[in-house]
């Protein structure tokens, strides 16, 4: 089920899978270049840094990363004219931190902690109002659940009565 929340009048589409919560990168470069998010996600997954953090990340969460071709990323990353995009850092890689998706709904996602490093890299600003605006609306997520649960004792207590009362009718 996909998302949104709205950052500096941008909105910004983020969706949860497994327990985990992947925001839009191309919502986020929006901040930075309208036309071309695309390019602004490659020029960032390009560098040196990146890759190293994309990288450590992997290797963190995901048990079929494949090193090997990591290092020969990391080995050409932050050279003149290198520039890797999302599809092929999954491809090559087996990444799991970073989806992209075609089509209408489409774009590339990342898990959170990849989501709030692009959004430094962005703007230190835009990554603050984006952490926070992603905080507040988890914390209402979290209490409408709290209200669910609790709605949803009482109908069974309610519940329970009518029907014994009603047994002892009858």
């Amino acid at each position: 089920m996909k998302k949104g929340l709205i950052v500096k009048n941008i909105n910004i589409n983020f969706f949860s899978r497994k327990k985990d919560d992947f925001i839009s990168l191309t919502d986020i470069a929006k901040f930075k270049n309208k036309e071309k998010t695309g390019l602004v996600i490659s020029h960032w997954l390009s560098t040196r840094y990146t890759i190293e953090f994309m990288g450590l990340w992997e290797q963190m969460h995901n048990p079929d990363f494949n090193v090997t071709e990591f290092r020969n990323i990391k080995n050409e990353s932050g050279s003149n004219g290198y520039i890797v995009s999302g599809k092929q850092w999954i491809s090559k890689t087996n990444a799991i931190g970073i989806i992209s998706k075609s089509g209408r709904y489409g774009g590339t996602f990342a898990h959170k902690d990849i989501a709030f490093e692009f959004a430094s890299w962005i703007s230190a600003e835009f990554k603050l109002y984006l952490i926070k605006e992603f905080q507040r609306l988890k914390e209402y997520e979290n209490k409408n659940k709290q209200l669910d649960w609790n709605a949803k004792r009482m109908l069974t207590k309610i519940n329970y009565k009518i029907h014994t009362d009603a047994i002892k009718a009858h």
